[in-house]
């Protein structure tokens, strides 16, 4: 299975990162193909992996999709299940590890994945993992993008190898494109407890089902003639919401972890089928369900869970033939402390930013209609970039004959040099020495360097742009004075023909 640019990407990364670094995370969105990435890097690794992961689905889904994008037999460890000694990938239960550790010699895998890396804090995966880590190399992927998820994630991963946005995939045509229409259906949450870092899901429940009514009219005036999935708090009001949409006309089922395994099978069977329909669930689908052709979601069990939320819209992102968009519907949450997690977070990762999608959004419901979310977040992003823009231009002071970030950003596109955040800890601490002279070697004005994080960032986009033999940032600078219509692409012999054909004109 041949990989997606974005993919080749990534694996590359991972493979130069972990000339360096022994633990690293990869951010890759829902529907992204993170398993086949690291199924091509097991592939590609001497010796054997261990893939972690912590429901049957995923096991499943990830030992099929290794064997189909590589050829490599993945044999599952879990329960009744266990894995040959010799198998060259082990996908297990995290569960089952925890009791049959013993079973594998600690320098047994060369590679452990950890697949939903935001769950590795957990005492249950980090039991796993202090077996494996000493002799293994450990890629943690995840859709969880967020800075304070990353930051958390640092206390054990040294370094993000890769990671790559929904707008990018979105504009690529990888994923959907998300409208997102906020409906005037008020529901307060102000009342409601937090259980372990969350909303309690019987206080959402309670909160939400004297207002059933009205969001089951405005889902059947909105997303008629879609495949919609409705994510509850409970199990109860999944089934009861379910029958409120029958009620109007709209063909409906719940589905339920607590149902037998054959009925289950059976309505999603039912739901596979083609044609609009609606399937209510108590996040049972929020992980390892995947059906394409989903064009709609409906999020009402809100969250604080950043992982959460992604989770569940992600059921909606995957491109579909004939699918041209994924419809999200929100509706108006009530609370104090601003913390729900809103659609603007899966496509801006600063504050200002999602305060700022937010506000279209938000100004969209008195005209009653829906935000293309990524048109929003390249206005916001535009908008502030540009103020960047300005700031670094009145403040740069830089040593002549040198570059600086700024000059590196605009000569080579990449906006996440011109205006670096820190993520993990040590990205935020001073420069080292020798990061400061391997700067000075190419070209560039150390003090134009904001901290340790943003020089490495710096030195491993020039080390990555050699090591795919593509112009030098000079080469990028003359290309684009003459005109080159590609000219971060174009290679550095490319490059240099072009430009000796342009000065051979003059």
């Amino acid at each position: 299975m041949k990989l997606r640019s974005y993919q080749q990407e990534a694996l590359d990364a991972i493979k130069q990162g972990f000339l360096n670094h022994r633990r690293l995370l990869a951010v890759l969105p829902t529907g992204a193909g993170k398993t086949i990435l690291f199924a091509h890097l097991a592939a590609s690794t001497p010796g054997r992996t261990l893939v972690l992961a912590h429901r049957e689905e995923l096991l499943n889904q990830a030992a099929d999709k290794i064997q189909r994008a590589t050829g490599l037999i993945a044999e599952i460890e879990k329960a009744e299940k266990v894995a040959s000694m010799n198998a060259p990938v082990v996908v297990a239960s995290v569960q089952t590890m925890i009791g049959r550790a013993s079973r594998w010699p600690a320098d047994h895998f060369n590679l452990v994945v950890v697949d939903e890396a935001h769950h590795a804090l957990a005492d249950s995966y980090q039991g796993v993992l202090s077996r494996f880590h000493d002799s293994a190399k450990v890629l943690g992927v995840t859709a969880t993008p967020d800075r304070g998820d990353k930051r958390n994630l640092g206390r054990y991963f040294d370094e993000i190898a890769y990671e790559v946005g929904l707008p990018r995939l979105i504009k690529e045509g990888y994923l959907s494109r998300i409208l997102i229409k906020r409906l005037p259906v008020d529901i307060d949450l102000r009342q409601v407890r937090r259980t372990a870092g969350d909303y309690n899901a019987q206080g959402v429940g309670e909160a939400l089902e004297p207002h059933l009514g009205a969001v089951a009219d405005s889902i059947q005036r909105e997303a008629a003639g879609r495949k919609t999935i409705v994510f509850l708090p409970l199990v109860q009001i999944a089934r009861d919401f379910s029958d409120l949409l029958r009620a109007r006309g709209m063909d409906s089922k719940a589905v339920a972890g607590e149902d037998r395994p054959a009925d289950r099978a059976a309505t999603l069977d039912w739901f596979a089928e083609p044609g609009p329909k609606v399937l209510c669930n108590a996040m049972l689908l929020t992980e390892g369900f995947d059906q394409p052709d989903v064009d709609c979601i409906v999020v009402l069990r809100p969250t604080q869970v950043r992982a959460l939320f992604v989770q569940m819209v992600g059921r909606g992102t995957r491109v579909h033939p004939g699918k041209e968009d994924m419809l999200l519907l929100d509706f108006l949450w009530q609370t104090e402390d601003h913390q729900i997690i809103s659609a603007a977070r899966l496509v801006s990762g600063h504050e200002e930013d999602v305060a700022a999608v937010e506000k279209l959004v938000a100004a969209a419901v008195s005209e009653d209609e829906a935000v293309d979310l990524l048109d929003a977040a390249e206005d916001v992003e535009e908008e502030r970039l540009e103020k960047v823009k300005q700031l670094l231009r009145a403040a740069r002071h830089k040593t002549p004959g040198t570059w600086d970030a700024l000059e590196l950003a605009f000569a080579l596109n990449e906006e996440e040099l011109l205006a670096y955040r820190p993520t993990l800890e040590w990205h935020e601490k001073e420069v080292t020495p020798a990061q400061a002279q391997a700067l000075i070697r190419s070209g560039f004005d150390p003090e134009s360097v904001t901290c340790r994080g943003h020089a490495s960032k710096i030195l491993d986009t020039l080390a990555r742009r050699r090591s795919n033999q593509l112009a030098t940032v000079k080469q990028v600078r003359i290309l684009r004075r003459f005109g080159h219509p590609s000219p971060t692409l174009a290679t550095f012999e490319e490059a240099s023909a072009w430009i000796s054909r342009q000065f051979q004109r003059a």
